[in-house]
């Protein structure tokens, strides 16, 4: 694979162009990571509506009902499902690790194994969430391990 890249005139426009024989998942991850690099997420905390970028993120988790992005300076109501937070994130390191909670791959210190087939993980802020059997597969695939 090539990789080329041109400054453009001053009155030109940024511009990505792909040129691929076949599509692949590697392309379309690429794609979709570009598309999403300047999502953001609005939380809100007390009186406050704050944006959050997906990297500031170290999860989200869902209690009773309501869906919390938890992050280095505080927790945030997300007034979104978290099936459509997984949905609009499915190409990044965002992945779900169970019913009620998706997990910021970037935010990972490690993994260990522990009974019954799930797994503990670390985020890189001291705190440990369990990831449940039936997502490993998908965390472990995210992660080429």
């Amino acid at each position: 694979m090539r990789i080329t890249i041109e400054s453009p005139t001053p009155e030109q426009e940024d511009e990505i162009i792909v040129r691929c024989r076949h599509l692949d998942d590697r392309i379309f991850d690429l794609i979709n990571a570009l598309k999403n690099e300047n999502a953001q997420i609005t939380g809100y905390l007390e009186d406050k509506i704050v944006k959050l970028l997906p990297g500031e993120i170290y999860y989200f988790e869902s209690v009773d009902n309501k869906v919390f992005a938890y992050t280095v300076d505080g927790v945030y109501e997300v007034r979104k499902k978290l099936y459509e937070i997984e949905k609009e994130f499915e190409y990044t390191d965002m992945v779900r690790i169970s019913k009620s909670a998706i997990v910021n791959l970037e935010k990972l210190e490690y993994l260990r194994p522990i009974f019954n087939g799930r797994f503990e993980a670390r985020l890189k802020n001291g705190e440990k969430i369990i990831i449940s059997r039936q997502y490993v597969a998908e965390v472990k695939k995210k992660l080429d391990i």
